[in-house]
């Protein structure tokens, strides 16, 4: 379980990327890469990392559903993933 400052560090993170996203790919369009060097540095989506929406946890982590491996077989199991069963043959 990932500590939640370090959560609430990714969540700030995501929003200056979304603020940012626009004025950030001008700037690159143009190719000024002095007013690229103002912008915060969290406000680069290089800065952000894949964390589970659920644990934190960092590794394992699976794209299409944002949450990590051992959360994603939990809720398989539950039965809460709409579509996903698990296999038995």
């Amino acid at each position: 379980m990932s500590k939640e400052s370090i959560k609430a560090r990714q969540t700030k993170r995501r929003i200056l990327v979304e603020k940012y996203y626009k004025k950030r790919a001008s700037y690159k369009k143009i190719g000024d890469n002095i007013n690229l060097q103002k912008l915060p540095k969290n406000a680069s989506p290089v800065r952000l990392h894949n964390i589970c929406n659920i644990t934190g946890r960092t590794k394992g982590y699976l794209r299409k559903f944002g949450i990590s491996r051992v959360e994603f077989r939990r809720l398989a199991a539950l039965g809460v993933i709409p579509g996903v069963l698990k296999a038995s043959w």
